[in-house]
Formats: C-alpha cells, sequence, structure tokens
C-alpha cells in the first residue's frame, strides 16, 4: 500500500474519531455527588427565596457553550415536574443553561413517554439526581380529586388519559388520612402524588432502579410552593422503602433496554395507538389501587 493512501486512510480514521468523540454524550469530568447536588439545588432555592438569585450560566458564554459542547458535561439534576407556569424550574434553583434537565406534564407523572424522558436525563446526559417536584394548588391534582369526591366537570378527550395516574394517589391520601374532608384532601394528595410519581418510574424503569441501587443516583422528592418560592424536601427514606417495594412487585419490568427489533417511529405508533394506551394506563391505575 502506498504512503499517501495509508496517511490519507489514518487521516480519515482519526477525524471519524474526533467525531465521535465530540458527539458522544458521555461527560467529560466528574460530575458532584448525588448528595452534593442535592445541596446545590438547595442552596440555589435558599437564594432564590431570599432575593438573592446569582443567576448563574446565562449569558452569552454560557450561549456559546452550549452551541459547541454536550449537555452531559453540565447538567447536573433531571427534575420532572408540572407544566404549571407558576413553577419556572431553573428560577426557583437559581441555576442556567445545561443545568437541569427538565421534563414537564400535567401532574408531574411518570408514565412512558415521562419515564424514556427521565431515563434519558440519567442515562445519557448522567445527572447524579432525579427529582420529582410537586407544587401547591395543583390544578391536574384538584381536578382528580375532586372528580373523586363526585365533584368533576367535563373534560376534554385527551385529559383523563393524562392525568389517572393522578387517582391512585388521591385515594390512597384518602385511605391514609380519613379524617380529611372536602378540599382537605388536596395538599395530601399532591405529595402522596409525589409518591406515586417515584413508584411509576421504578416500576417502569430497570435502569433507573439499578443507578439507585449502584449509587449512582438518588432520586428524590419535594413539593415547590407557589405562593412562597420554597421548597419542602420530602423523607429520602421513603424513596428506598419505595424501591424495596417495587423491588418485589412481580408486575415490575425486568428488561432494561429496548429490544433491537423496536422500531422509534412508525412502527412505535402501530404498537401503541391511542386506544391501547388508555387500557394500559387503566390497568395501570388499577394495579395502584
Amino acid at each position: 500500500m502506498k504512503k499517501s493512501t495509508i496517511w490519507l486512510f489514518s487521516g480519515i480514521l482519526i477525524a471519524g474519531l474526533i467525531s465521535l468523540t465530540a458527539c458522544s454524550d458521555k461527560p467529560k469530568g466528574e460530575k458532584p455527588s448525588p448528595d452534593a447536588v442535592i445541596k446545590m439545588l438547595q442552596d440555589g432555592n435558599d437564594r432564590f427565596v431570599s432575593g438573592k438569585s446569582e443567576h448563574p450560566n446565562i449569558n452569552k458564554n454560557r450561549l456559546i457553550q452550549a452551541g459547541r459542547e454536550s449537555q452531559a458535561d453540565h447538567a447536573y439534576a433531571t427534575v420532572i415536574t408540572c407544566s404549571d407556569s407558576r413553577v419556572p424550574v431553573e428560577a426557583i434553583f437559581d441555576a442556567g443553561i445545561m443545568d437541569i434537565f427538565v421534563i414537564r406534564v400535567a401532574g408531574n407523572v411518570c408514565d412512558t413517554d415521562e419515564v424514556g424522558s427521565i431515563e434519558y436525563g440519567l442515562a445519557h446526559v448522567h445527572t447524579p439526581v432525579m427529582l420529582v417536584l410537586g407544587h401547591t394548588q395543583c390544578g391536574a391534582v384538584t381536578a382528580v380529586t375532586n372528580a373523586v369526591l363526585g365533584k368533576g366537570h367535563a373534560l376534554e378527550r385527551n385529559i383523563p388519559p393524562l392525568v389517572d395516574n393522578i387517582e391512585p394517589a388521591v385515594k390512597k391520601a384518602m385511605e391514609i388520612y380519613p379524617h380529611a374532608k372536602g378540599d382537605e384532601i388536596i395538599p395530601l394528595a399532591i405529595e402522596e402524588n409525589v409518591w406515586t410519581s417515584i413508584r411509576d418510574l421504578f416500576m417502569k424503569s430497570p435502569s433507573t432502579r439499578d443507578l439507585v441501587k449502584n449509587d449512582k443516583v438518588k432520586v428524590v422528592g419535594a413539593i415547590y410552593d407557589v405562593g412562597t418560592g420554597k421548597i419542602n424536601w420530602l423523607k429520602q427514606a421513603k424513596v428506598i422503602n419505595i424501591l424495596h417495594e417495587v423491588e418485589a412487585d412481580p408486575q415490575r419490568a425486568l428488561e432494561a433496554m429496548a429490544s433491537h427489533d423496536e422500531a422509534p417511529h412508525e412502527d412505535a405508533a402501530q404498537d401503541h395507538p391511542v386506544p391501547q394506551k388508555e387500557t394500559d394506563k387503566e390497568t395501570d391505575a388499577v394495579q395502584h389501587e
């Protein structure tokens, strides 16, 4: 083989390797520990509440970084929270661009799409912390509570299958607090809904369970007060108890990885038409009762 051909081949190979490295979602450096990240989130919220936000990582230089670097090199937390406009995630943690991988959905429920997004945040963006963040005055939880209490109203066709994951949380809150009546059950159901979302996440995501069991990720729950800006952090011990319960549940998902013959586009739509998804969600709700 001619030297010129060898050099050309070598150049192409090196360029390819550089390209692969640049596109990799592996972080370049070590992320903070899960406990350190939780402290970062708590400190950021303290600054926000006290009016001393530093507004980090939101300048032009950070935008340039975002255009050149992977979020996996920077993001330190995955957060699923409600779509409610009163819950501005980066602001309440005094965080900036590429700091937090955020999933937002009404009622901060963990169904298939949300769990898939969380798995991406943990396994590919490599965040050491996964936070399920509920909030006070949650409209989704309130609507489901009213429906369970017989005070519901007509909803657009796609809303019931979205929020039906919340119904088990409302019923569980009623069971735990039998003396709570009417609207008194709503804040209790909001907290229980955080625990339900964590359980749903563990039930559907073997990879998340493995990351937690191997001490690579901490899953935490919290409630954000929309009137004060303060976050109430829920007990970590309960997350571990839920994980143990799920590990003993024969209905939990077991295969962490998708099979190679599962197509991500047209085939996925054919495999999961809307009526089937609604049926699956109803089954999930029954399992919680």
